[in-house]
């Protein structure tokens, strides 16, 4: 195709503008900074898309501008109208939308194709986008309630699977026809992702971003655009890394996540989490000198001096993150140290605590990690979790067969006393009974996590 400008140009401006989104990205991981670095990777990348029609003599192009105007407009819908509590599946979706358009090219790719190489290539990108699309759909409409929470799996569902891989793999190996390349792939995206449970549901839509950047890399080798491959580079590389680092803090592997293994429930599943509940029953924490039963909030914590907030997906639900904040202000009001355990994949998606916190102006330096905040729960007073389930669930260390064996959880039990807000004592996303609720440390309140919060505000 034709250019305006020269091969080395336009190399020089689109390693300059690559190298923008690199900062933008770098500025991303500090919370100060974080807007600043989202704003210099967001205009990077529109710089790139202008640059890009003007190489290819497209920036007067009608129908080009039509498609813009109608993406920004309805950007700009959704991003005045999508609450905070909806922007795990907005991002799954967005991740979908980015496979899609990837697809969209590699299909025009493989039609046009005038060499094995190109063809190949789009076939591969072609794959990708379908699986990142039909995934990503599958994983908004289970965050988003139109689809079922919890893990489906249908019979021989990990060979159905691996065929339907082969089967891709075939396809683009033998250039099958672009219509059976794009079913196949599509399957394997939908049989993937209704397979996930909400433990797994963070690192699944890391793995869509990431995937969604590889199938724009690899459409980009196919039509030759360089800016395209540096870009969908770096998205697909941060993704990966970062579904990396959550699949070792969760004790996954990332093939077990993909074949659906960690999602699955075997029959001795409740029998198992039932043994747990009668040993936690049986075995109050040997700190307490008082059951937790026969004290309020209010007794447990007059003479607290250290205590730690553990948020997870009630909370957002709730959207008690404001009355959250002002209970920690209180507490350190009267002396309490407070700090705040994250777990790598409370909430539905990376980071969400994080957000919701950061929102209501919680410091960044009182947010901990699992790692560093474990060994301290053993000499805090009391813990306060605030609609959190299955990343406080000691069922993880013994339920065996369950979708939460093996994960690393917080050790919320291991403090002298908790106090857990939950809507219910119902089994939380993997569907395993927690047996810390019947703890002989632990107070239960029950209700919308939001007016729960309140009510320990106002008796301290």
């Amino acid at each position: 195709m034709e250019t305006v400008l020269s091969p080395v140009v336009f190399y020089i401006i689109s390693g300059i503008l690559v190298a923008g989104v690199l900062v933008g990205l770098s500025l991303m991981s500090k919370p100060k900074t974080a807007r600043t670095g989202n704003a210099v990777s967001a205009v990077s990348t529109v710089i790139a898309i202008a640059v890009t029609m003007y190489n290819y003599k497209i920036l007067t192009s009608s129908v080009i501008w039509l498609a813009i105007a109608l993406g920004v407009a309805i950007s700009a819908i959704i991003a005045t109208k999508v609450k905070m509590i909806q922007m795990p599946q907005l991002v799954a979706l967005l991740n979908g939308f980015g496979g899609i358009s990837s697809a969209f090219v590699a299909i025009l790719s493989v039609i046009q194709a005038k060499d094995k190489f190109s063809e190949y290539t789009a076939a591969v990108a072609l794959v990708i986008g379908f699986v990142t699309f039909t995934g990503s759909l599958v994983a908004a409409g289970k965050l988003h309630k139109v689809l079922p929470q919890k893990p489906v799996v249908i019979k021989g569902h990990t060979l159905i699977i691996l065929a339907l891989i082969a089967a891709s793999v075939l396809c683009v190996v033998f250039r099958a026809p672009v219509w059976a390349t794009a079913i196949v792939s599509a399957l394997f995206g939908i049989v993937f992702a209704i397979r996930v449970g909400g433990a797994d549901m963070p690192i699944t839509i890391s793995l869509l971003n990431s995937l969604s950047g590889v199938a724009g890399g690899i459409a980009g080798i196919a039509v030759g655009d360089v800016m395209l491959v540096a870009i969908g580079g770096i998205v697909g590389a941060s993704g990966l890394l970062l579904t990396q680092i959550m699949c070792r803090a969760m004790n996954r592997s990332l093939i077990s996540i993909l074949i659906g293994s960690t999602s699955v429930k075997t029959e001795a599943m409740s029998e198992t989490a039932e043994d747990t509940e009668d040993e936690a029953e049986e075995e109050p924490a040997a700190q307490e000198s008082v059951p937790a039963q026969e004290l309020t909030a209010q007794g447990i914590l007059e003479n607290a001096k250290k205590v730690i907030i553990v948020p997870g997906y009630g909370m957002a639900l709730a959207q008690a993150q404001s009355k959250v904040k002002m209970l920690a202000d209180k507490l350190e009001e009267k002396g309490v140290e407070v700090k705040f355990a994250i777990h790598p994949v409370a909430g539905r998606m990376p980071g969400h605590m994080n957000v919701l916190l950061c929102e209501v102006d919680v410091p960044y330096d009182k947010l901990y990690e699992m790692e560093v905040i474990n060994p301290e729960f053993a000499e805090c007073d009391a813990v306060i979790v605030v609609g959190a389930n299955d990343v406080i669930n000691p069922a993880a260390n013994t339920a065996e067969g369950t979708p939460i064996y093996g994960m690393p959880v917080l050790n919320a039990g291991a403090a002298k006393y908790v106090i857990i807000c939950n809507f219910d004592e119902n089994p939380g996303y993997a569907g395993v009974p927690n047996p810390l609720y019947k703890s002989g440390n632990t107070l239960m309140l029950l209700g919308d996590a939001k007016e729960t919060v309140s009510q320990i505000i106002d008796c301290i």
